[in-house]
Parts: structure tokens; C-alpha cells; sequence
């Protein structure tokens, strides 16, 4: 469809944390620190890894709890190193079919809630089941890069 298109993605593994009860831009930012320090030697390891994209939020209906991801790069699928950081955590994310709207420009909060309304209502409008309750955000631009930035909003597909 052109506004938006179903991705199948297969079984990976990412590193999340999870933070509660601060506002989303507030809760990405203290969740990009966290998993940055992992990818910088905070894990058991004491080892780098290369920063990937996206990094993902997971925005769940009203609620104040955000789980933010890096993707672990696929060297490091099979056995990413642990984290020593309590709060961060490896997790695998099955196989699944993901409906996927793009859209460009620096991405707020509010612009990831308008987008992903705007994806809920073609689906609806298209007969297409997904699961309404939660969707995630993916940023693929460093805050540096001023043009021709990528974003996108995710609902898993039923």
C-alpha cells in the first residue's frame, strides 16, 4: 500500500531497558544513555559493540512505562554479551509480520502518536487485524543528521 507496507521480521535478539513513570522523549533519552554505555563496554565482556539502528520504543496504551532497544548487530546474535547494568537486559523478540508507516523529520512524542493513529485508521479502514494496545517507534538518524531523516511506527500484525 503506498502509506504503508507489512515487513516480515525474523527471531533477533536486542538490548532493552525499560523506563517507568518519566515522559516518553525523558524516558528515551535515559533509555539511549543506558543501552549506549552497554554498547560502549558496560557488559560483561567490557567489550564494544557497533551502534545499529533503529532504536525502538515500545509505546503501550496508557501507560508511563517505555521499553527502549538497540538491535544487537548480527556478530553478536548468538551470544551478545551480558549486561552488567541491572536495568538492561538482552531479550528475543520473535519472528513476526509488522505493519510499517515512514514518515521523515525530527520525530517528537507526538509526532510517533499522530503517525501511529494515522496507521491504526488505514488499517481499520483496510480490514487489516493488529494489535491495538501497543505499538513501537523506530529512530534511525543520529540527532546530528539534519536531512532526509527515517522514522517509523510498528503494529504487530494479528
Amino acid at each position: 500500500a503506498k502509506d504503508y507496507e507489512l515487513r516480515q521480521y525474523e527471531t533477533a535478539k536486542w538490548v532493552s531497558t525499560v523506563i517507568r513513570g518519566e515522559s516518553q522523549k525523558e524516558a528515551m533519552r535515559q533509555g539511549f544513555w543506558k543501552l549506549f554505555h552497554y554498547i560502549q563496554g558496560k557488559n560483561e565482556k567490557e567489550m564494544k559493540i557497533d551502534m545499529t539502528v533503529p532504536v525502538t520504543c515500545l509505546v503501550k496504551s496508557g501507560c508511563t512505562d517505555f521499553k527502549i532497544s538497540f538491535f544487537v548487530p548480527f556478530e553478536h546474535q548468538d551470544s551478545p554479551p551480558q549486561p552488567t547494568d541491572s536495568n538492561v537486559f538482552i531479550e528475543e523478540r520473535k519472528a513476526a509480520a509488522l505493519y510499517v508507516r515512514s514518515f521523515g523529520g525530527f520525530a517528537s512524542p507526538e509526532k510517533y502518536a499522530e503517525e501511529a493513529d494515522a496507521l491504526a485508521r488505514t488499517l481499520r479502514n483496510r480490514g487489516q487485524p493488529f494489535h491495538e494496545d501497543f505499538f513501537y517507534t523506530a529512530g534511525y538518524d543520529s540527532p546530528f543528521k539534519l536531512f532526509n531523516r527515517h522514522n517509523e511506527v510498528w503494529y504487530f500484525k494479528k
